[in-house]
């Protein structure tokens, strides 16, 4: 399998952690929760935890504290199918495909739920064949890239399409909850808004660096579901988030990639680029200090982290594009991704100029 195009999207709606502070500081809430909620939330906007802004889905940034389940479900059900197309669109055209050229759609979401599901607002708004084949991958939280692109494997595989579209897209303001629970604030000083796209082929496109798919492995711990997940509450999606998820990530990434690199007869040290899901600055830390890397190794990581925040399933699609606009080192390149369930997955790429390398 090999990535013919990648394309992003992202709300015009740019907002800064201190822009942040300041609205919820005026809003409704802020009188809601007690002094250590205040501390906790001025601790995570207004000290350097990695990230800067975030992109959110809003008309104004008040708007975010309208948190009603009416409310929040129109806000995913407009800006969804919207952010989901635009990112596709530019994985077509960076591919150089028509959208007639599609054979089979994935879409992966958790912060939403549409009936039918978004692939169909997808099919309509790209103009795909009405005989596509269409996933919804729904609940695999910020760790569903890799699941849809094993999806995508096989179905290429099979020959049930030569050309698959992979869409991760996330709208995170539409999963707004606010209580005094650690958890749930840092959550929601955290997440941000978008849409990530990759065209997946049989064969690698004429332009660009030639990115193979070589391996993959995944990993699920039911035990540690309570972790890291979403739970209704109130009609709503609410966050949980505990202190264990960067050791948790980090040792189930480090499984993941020892099994994967031994497989390929590699080592560590062989990987020229590292293309990672950022949960947060803790995490790219531990994951540093658990696989021997340096911050430079994670610098597409965290350079996406602070200007978009944490962007669940969609936020290596951002890492992958900005290594491939910065040139970076061709090679073996490593993948992984990791969220709910407790769940991680790791995939091997080749990266070259040439169809054999």
């Amino acid at each position: 399998m090999y990535f013919r195009g990648i394309g992003t999207a992202a709300p015009p709606g740019r907002y800064t952690k201190a822009q942040c502070h300041d609205a919820f500081a005026q809003s409704d809430w802020f009188a809601r929760l007690d002094a250590r909620s205040h501390f906790i939330a001025g601790r995570v906007l207004l000290r350097d935890n990695g990230m800067e802004a975030r992109h959110l889905a809003l008309n104004a940034l008040e708007d975010v504290f309208a948190i009603e389940p009416n409310v929040l479900a129109r806000r995913f059900g407009e800006h969804a199918p919207v952010l989901a197309a635009q990112a596709a669109e530019r994985a077509l055209a960076q591919a150089g495909l028509a959208a007639a050229d599609i054979g089979a759609v994935v879409v992966s979401t958790c912060t939403g739920y549409l009936c039918p599901g978004l692939s169909g607002y997808v099919v309509e708004r790209l103009g795909l064949r009405r005989d596509v084949q269409a996933f919804d991958l729904v609940g695999q939280g910020c760790g569903a890239a890799l699941p849809n692109m094993q999806l995508a494997r096989g179905l290429l595989a099979a020959g049930a399409a030569e050309h698959v579209l992979s869409i991760c897209v996330e709208v995170c303001s539409a999963a707004m909850y606010l209580d005094d629970d650690p958890g749930v604030l840092i959550s929601a000083c955290l997440f941000g808004d978008g849409a990530g796209a990759a065209v997946l082929s049989n064969a690698p496109g004429s332009g660009g660096p030639r990115i193979a798919w070589k391996d993959s492995m995944s990993l699920i711990e039911p035990d540690e579901r309570e972790a890291l997940m979403f739970e209704q509450r109130d009609g709503m999606l609410r966050n949980i988030l505990t202190r264990g998820v960067p050791v948790l990530a980090a040792g189930h990434a480090q499984r993941i990639l020892d099994v994967v690199l031994a497989r390929a007869g590699l080592e560590a040290g062989d990987i020229a680029t590292w293309i990672m899901h950022a949960g947060g600055r803790d995490v790219l830390l531990e994951l540093e200090r658990r696989l021997g890397l340096s911050s430079h190794d994670l610098r597409y990581s965290a350079a996406m982290l602070r200007e978009y925040g944490n962007l669940s399933s969609a936020f290596v699609y951002f890492v992958l594009e900005a290594a491939l606009a910065d040139d970076a080192p061709r090679g073996w390149w490593w993948l992984s991704s990791f969220g709910a369930g407790f769940s991680c997955h790791g995939a091997l790429l080749r990266v070259g100029d040439e169809v054999g390398a």
